[in-house]
């Protein structure tokens, strides 16, 4: 299905869901799949632990941000999906964010569960029929459909490789200009 076929007001979920493409929700999926493909590790790794401003996430907890709310928001969908119409609260990024503990973490390990992340929510979204993706329930004092998650899934990693490629990769220094690199004199 796709994004026009949502037919509820999303509340603040909106800003993310519009971020997504007007695509068949499996195409747009697929598509963010495609977009963690292009990010370039080794960038990645150096920027990994900085901050882009005092008080900011590091890139690292970022993604793991990224990780869990995806999680967080493929659990809605399926007790939506499933008929379940028990109001979910929200949860509080900040303090999932410290209970990460992301610095024992390397990138290749945290961008490897991130695609597999992003691959369950492509299973699970194929998985449902039409009716299922217009199921709704409340999570976060909104009411959502099951289709609206799964493209408040694709707007909320657009908005978040925005705001990488904007304030964390110029953090980047390239290797051959770093004069700290180890074997440099």
């Amino acid at each position: 299905m796709k994004k026009s076929a949502i037919q509820i007001d999303t509340g603040y979920f909106s800003r993310y869901i519009e971020l997504a493409g007007d695509g068949n929700l499996n195409e747009e999926l697929e598509n963010k799949i495609r977009m963690l493909d292009q990010l370039d590790l080794k960038t990645l790794e150096r920027v990994g632990d900085l901050r882009y401003a005092p008080g900011k996430w590091t890139l690292k907890s970022v993604i793991q941000h990224m990780i869990d709310a995806e999680r967080i928001f493929q659990y809605r969908a399926l007790r939506f999906a499933r008929g379940d119409r028990t109001p979910l609260h929200g949860f509080e990024q900040d303090d999932y964010a410290a209970a990460a503990e992301t610095r024992h973490r390397g990138m290749a390990d945290l961008m490897e569960e991130w695609r597999t992340v992003s691959q369950s929510s492509l299973a699970l979204f194929r998985s449902l029929p039409k009716e299922a993706l217009q199921q709704t329930g409340v999570a976060s004092g909104n009411t959502l459909s099951v289709l609206a998650l799964g493209f408040l899934i694709v707007g909320h990693q657009i908005h978040h490789l925005r705001i990488i490629r904007e304030r964390y990769l110029p953090l980047a220094v390239p290797v051959e200009d770093n004069p700290d690199e180890p074997g440099r004199h």
